[in-house]
């Protein structure tokens, strides 16, 4: 294993287990609510990524965004905040299962909308997944009685986000910034607006609240970073089995911390979703050997 190589797995190891463990840290920053959770997240990661992007000397591609860039950045910014509020929420409501679901989903929406959005071509292997993907929702819909919203938002909204990412041709750390930089002001007035009403948590709970509410920015943009970083490093195929540990260290914190009820049909409804996940998975590893095999042909 290359250089490159091992420090792209140490990054994507640390963006994953980072994302995994969040169920661990938001029920710290209780009795905050989501959104007020949400928009101290949005302004300390704001803070933290004007540092990063002035150290890193990418200031002046800010001149260089057209307005197409702009309004596709204020979607992506809109789409990870919709994102950030439901995960919040779900995790500390006792939805971390659900949650989990959510990210187990979202590798075969990101195919779907590779379908519908950029005309994708789905083989027969791709096919079969998502059609096992649908019959677990729909599993899981008849088991709780209603559809999985949770799990549902946040699949849509990490996938209709990433989708935005994938034309967006702005360096990732200035991405993860101007997109913090554009929910900022909606952050800091809701803040301001509960501040006035007296409902707001962030100074009312000591100095360890605080400190807790401020690392939030920084356990925000971090996991983003690593991310950024180890897609650089890492074949797509390497980064979608990577993908799985966040969600499956959700799925265990919620049934053995959180004692998450997981009655037959639900653990149907996973198996269903990992069954889909396998078959993806494989015929992924298949084509990028017969592709990188075609490659190494070409150059003989």
């Amino acid at each position: 294993m290359n250089d490159a190589r091992r420090s792209g797995l140490l990054f994507g190891v640390g963006a994953y287990g980072m994302w995994g463990l969040f169920p661990a840290f938001f029920p710290l920053l209780k009795p905050a609510s989501a959104l007020e959770i949400l928009a101290h997240r949005i302004v300390w990661c704001f803070l933290l990524m004007v540092v990063v992007i002035a150290a890193v000397r990418r200031l002046g591609d800010l001149r260089a965004i057209t307005g197409r860039t702009w309004l596709l950045l204020t979607l992506a910014s809109a789409l990870i905040s919709v994102n950030w509020v439901i995960y919040i929420y779900a995790v500390n409501n006792g939805h971390v299962v659900d949650a989990a679901l959510g990210y187990f989903i979202n590798p075969l929406v990101t195919v779907a909308l590779g379908l519908v959005l950029f005309r994708e071509r789905l083989n027969a292997a791709q096919w079969v997944a998502l059609v096992i993907a649908v019959g677990a929702v729909v599993v899981l819909t008849v088991e709780v009685g209603a559809l999985p919203v949770i799990g549902l938002g946040l699949a849509l909204s990490f996938g209709l986000y990433g989708a935005v990412k994938k034309v967006v041709p702005v360096d990732p750390r200035v991405s993860v910034g101007v997109e913090a930089a554009i929910a900022t002001p909606l952050a800091l007035a809701y803040l301001v607006v509960l501040q006035v009403a007296g409902d707001a948590t962030f100074a009312h709970h000591g100095g360890g609240h605080v400190a807790l509410m401020v690392l939030s920015g920084a356990l925000t943009a971090l996991p983003l970073l690593c991310f950024a970083a180890a897609a650089q490093r890492l074949p797509m195929v390497t980064m979608g089995l990577l993908f799985y540990l966040t969600p499956a260290m959700q799925l265990t914190w919620g049934v053995v911390v959180g004692h998450e009820p997981m009655p037959p049909a639900r653990w149907l409804g996973f198996g269903l979703i990992w069954l889909a996940l396998a078959v993806f998975t494989v015929d992924a590893f298949f084509r990028g050997r017969v592709d990188r095999a075609s490659l190494e042909s070409s150059y003989r």
